[in-house]
C-alpha cells in the first residue's frame, strides 16, 4: 500500500491540474495562453467570413504562440515601457472597449417592430407625390434651345433632335429620355417646370439652369410606388439604431463635466 502511494499522489496531481490544462491552448516558457484568447480570436475571423473547422483553430493556436513568443521577447527589450507604446496601447484598450460598450447598447435599445413599421410610415408619407417620365435636350445657349423649340413644333422628331444636339451624355443617346423619376432629383428650376407641364406637354420656353438651358416633354406620371417594408427594414433599423446611439452619446456629454 506504501509502494502504491506516490502513484496515487502522481494521478490526484494530474487530476488536479486537468481543469487548468482545458482552460489554455498553450503554455510558453511557463505564460499560459487562455482559450478565452483563441475563441476571441476564431470569433473574429468567422465573423469575417472564415470557416470555423480545427484547422482554423490549430492556425490560431499557432499564431497566439508566435505572437507569445514576440510579446516575451519586446517585455525583455522593455518595448512596452516606451511612452508611445503606452501611448498607443492606451488607445487600443480604449477603443476595444468603446466598441463593446456601443455593441451593448444597440442590442439593448434596438428599435422593436411597431416603431420601425411607424417610421416607414412617416418615410412613405413624405415621399407621397408622382413621379415623371421626361424627355429632355440640354444646349448651352437660350437661342439654340428656341430654335429647337421651333423645329419640334413644326414636326421635327424630339429624340432625333436630343440625339443629334443635346449636351446630356446620359440622356442624348436614348433621344433625351430621362425615365421615372421623382421631381424632387432634379434641380429646383428643372423640376418647377416639369411639374407645370400635362401629359404630352412640351415647355414652351427654354428652362435655364445651372447646366444650361433645357427642353422639356412630359411623357406620364404615375404614383409614386414605396418599396416594401421587408425591403427597406434593415436600413431603418440601422438608421433608427444610430440615432438613438447617437441621443445616448449626446446626454453623456450634457452631463459630463468638462474642464
Amino acid at each position: 500500500m506504501t509502494f502504491n502511494q506516490p502513484r496515487l499522489w502522481v494521478l490526484l496531481a494530474a487530476f488536479a491540474a486537468a481543469p487548468a490544462f482545458a482552460q489554455n491552448v498553450a503554455v510558453v516558457n511557463g505564460t499560459p495562453i487562455p482559450k478565452s484568447r483563441a475563441d476571441a480570436l476564431v470569433g473574429q475571423l468567422v465573423k469575417q467570413g472564415q470557416q470555423d473547422s480545427p484547422q482554423l483553430q490549430q492556425a490560431v493556436r499557432d499564431e497566439l504562440i508566435n505572437r507569445e513568443i514576440l510579446m516575451q521577447e519586446a517585455v525583455r527589450e522593455g518595448i512596452p515601457s516606451h511612452p508611445d507604446v503606452k501611448a498607443q496601447i492606451a488607445v487600443a484598450q480604449q477603443t476595444v472597449v468603446l466598441r463593446a460598450l456601443i455593441e451593448d447598447f444597440v442590442k439593448k435599445h434596438a428599435p422593436s417592430d411597431a416603431e420601425v413599421k411607424a417610421r416607414y410610415d412617416e418615410l412613405v408619407k413624405q415621399a407621397a407625390g408622382n413621379e415623371l417620365h421626361l424627355h429632355h435636350i440640354l444646349v448651352e445657349n437660350e437661342q439654340q434651345a428656341k430654335d429647337l423649340i421651333a423645329k419640334i413644333k413644326g414636326g421635327a422628331s424630339f429624340e432625333d433632335l436630343a440625339k443629334q444636339y443635346s449636351k446630356d451624355p446620359g440622356s442624348a443617346k436614348n433621344g433625351g429620355d430621362l425615365d421615372w423619376s421623382n421631381p424632387k432629383a432634379y434641380v429646383p428650376e428643372f423640376a418647377q417646370a416639369a411639374e407645370h407641364l400635362k401629359k404630352g406637354q412640351m415647355t414652351d420656353a427654354p428652362v435655364h439652369t445651372q447646366f444650361g438651358w433645357h427642353i422639356i416633354r412630359l411623357d406620364d406620371t404615375r404614383a409614386i410606388a414605396p418599396p416594401p417594408l421587408d425591403q427597406v427594414k434593415p436600413q431603418i433599423v440601422q438608421q433608427m439604431q444610430q440615432e438613438k446611439l447617437q441621443a445616448f452619446e449626446q446626454n453623456l456629454r450634457a452631463q459630463a463635466k468638462i474642464q
